[in-house]
């Protein structure tokens, strides 16, 4: 794991955030915001390869000047690009990087926990088998995460400080490709970075 940006300290409860940032939005920074009431640091995990998707659009330094740009102002948020993109992965590489008593948690949307817990791994109970390296906070995305009991111990609800189901990095992208407005779906600091790059 290559760190860009260190927050202060060091983490008892280290918040998880994988993401493609393509580009940043303030949904993500809200979610990192409402997370920082529950732990103590949020690092932004940048894949340098997707599961489930291709890596087009910005290139990663770009993503990550970006990353640098919109959370330059917070000390209790990181930075750091991963070798992969599954979340058990990205857990293994943190837990070279922190402290073995550090507890993680992921941070995510109702849409990517359920396809998180419903991935094909490979071999069955490989959820349950993550979810004892770490937990998740979920925030409600068209619609809250309805936990399964035999996980209700490991995912809770993260609430966010407003409605973001309208937030998203390809709408960001849509609206600029149709030339319709975008600006307050990205944080201030970052809006001509995202004009120069998507236009």
């Amino acid at each position: 794991m290559e760190f860009f940006q260190t927050a202060e300290g060091i983490p008892f409860r280290l918040g998880i955030l994988p993401g493609t940032f393509n580009p940043v939005t303030i949904a993500h920074l809200a979610l990192a915001q409402a997370a920082l009431a529950i732990v103590d640091e949020v690092v932004f995990v940048l894949p340098r390869a997707f599961p489930h998707k291709p890596y087009t659009g910005a290139t990663l330094p770009q993503r990550v000047q970006m990353l640098q740009d919109a959370l330059r102002s917070n000390a209790s948020l990181s930075i750091a690009a991963s070798d992969s993109g599954l979340f058990v992965e990205i857990a293994a590489e943190c837990r070279a990087a922190y402290l073995r008593t550090t507890r993680f948690t992921f941070l995510c949307g109702r849409d990517a926990a359920e396809r998180i817990a419903h991935w094909d791994y490979g071999e069955p109970e490989a959820f349950d088998a993550m979810l004892r390296q770490f937990d998740l906070l979920v925030a409600a995305r068209a619609g809250d995460y309805e936990v399964p009991a035999k996980w209700s111990g490991a995912i809770e609800r993260l609430e966010l400080p407003g409605l973001f189901d309208h937030v998203s990095s390809t709408e960001v992208r849509e609206r600029i490709a149709l030339g319709e407005p975008w600006e307050h779906l990205v944080p201030a600091e970052v809006r001509e970075q995202v004009r120069g790059i998507y236009r």
